[in-house]
């Protein structure tokens, strides 16, 4: 499914679900998020009845209290939008996957050809969930938002005793907004050591871009991040997704770091060929001294440029003879020695 996955590439992910209910909004949605470069779409898949009770209901910062039975109503999608959004996305060379709720919700998404499945942190610690999703055999996305650790070892260990065999961990704080000091990115790389064979990574709930550039630049190997045309929008998640700007500014840094992190070898970089003759020193004669004579240290100095004997051989070069009469500032080399 994850066709613009690619190793040593954090993948990057718009998340659209909840910030649109049309074909026209969604469209706008996808051509912004392929615009600006990102590799996926992702929806939510739900119903009102099968996600939340009526007993149910919000009291974030996002939504004030609310019921959450009517929110999920007023943003559930059908059978045909999820198809002509898909098939848009698809079309616009981007991958493209769901977070379902429910089992019908998952047998939906597969009817559709879904390549891969996201779990949303409310569902983190749902194991027989967790273990339908899984016998699809299809790449789990696991979100792990208000989970200890103990439970993302018990949500791992479910889906794998499925045989799945793709399956990405990502750092989550279920908060809307999470504000900075409650981020943790430290937890993502405890996730990293926790599990070694695992892609892991980020899904960030922050205003602003800071944590997914951070993120990235702390190993993560997917990023994702709510998405809109206008942060303005009506509706709970626009003020803190990304608008096209910022979303821009994420891929752009992300891509950019990616170059300069490099293979870690340390070694001259080929653009230090030159400066490395030019800008490193070596032994340079102080004073003028005739073929002949014996060096001592008042002839010598270290000076640019780094041609001539390496400084770590000045003690070496005293009481050598010259080979030649010499010149102040003329770079010494072992030829010139006798």
């Amino acid at each position: 499914m994850f066709r613009n996955f690619r190793a040593n590439r954090c993948y990057i992910i718009a998340e659209i679900g909840g910030n649109f209910t049309s074909f026209d909004e969604a469209r706008t949605l996808i051509d912004a998020a392929a615009g600006v470069g990102v590799d996926a779409v992702k929806l939510q898949t739900y119903k009102a009845d099968t996600v939340a009770s009526r007993k149910a209901v919000f009291d974030m910062e996002n939504t004030g209290a609310v019921s959450q039975h009517e929110l999920f109503q007023k943003y559930e999608i059908d059978l045909d939008l999820h198809k002509a959004v898909f098939d848009y996305a698809a079309n616009r060379g981007l991958d493209w996957f769901s977070t379902p709720s429910h089992e019908t919700d998952v047998d939906m998404l597969e009817s559709l050809g879904v390549g891969a499945h996201k779990i949303g942190s409310d569902d983190a610690v749902n194991l027989p969930f967790l273990r339908y999703v899984a016998r699809t055999g299809k790449p789990i996305v696991l979100s792990t938002g208000m989970c200890t650790m103990e439970e993302v070892r018990e949500s791992v260990a479910a889906i794998r005793s499925e045989g799945v065999r793709q399956l990405i961990l990502l750092h989550a704080v279920t908060s809307y907004p999470t504000h900075p000091e409650h981020v943790n990115l430290g937890a993502m790389q405890t996730m990293m050591r926790e599990f070694p064979d695992l892609a892991v990574g980020y899904s960030d709930h922050t205003i602003g871009t800071t944590a997914c550039i951070c993120a990235a630049a702390m190993g993560a190997r997917v990023l994702e991040k709510h998405f809109t045309w206008d942060k303005d929008a009506p509706g709970p998640d626009h003020i803190l997704s990304a608008d096209p700007q910022e979303m821009r500014a994420i891929v752009d840094a992300v891509r950019s770091f990616e170059v300069m992190r490099g293979d870690g070898s340390k070694r001259p970089a080929a653009s230090e060929s030159t400066t490395r003759i030019n800008n490193r020193k070596s032994v340079v004669m102080a004073r003028s001294a005739a073929a002949g004579e014996p060096l001592t240290a008042a002839h010598l100095a270290v000076k640019r440029p780094g041609y001539g004997i390496e400084p770590k051989h000045l003690q070496d070069v005293i009481g050598r003879r010259l080979r030649q009469t010499l010149q102040a500032d003329d770079v010494l080399t072992w030829d010139a020695l006798q």
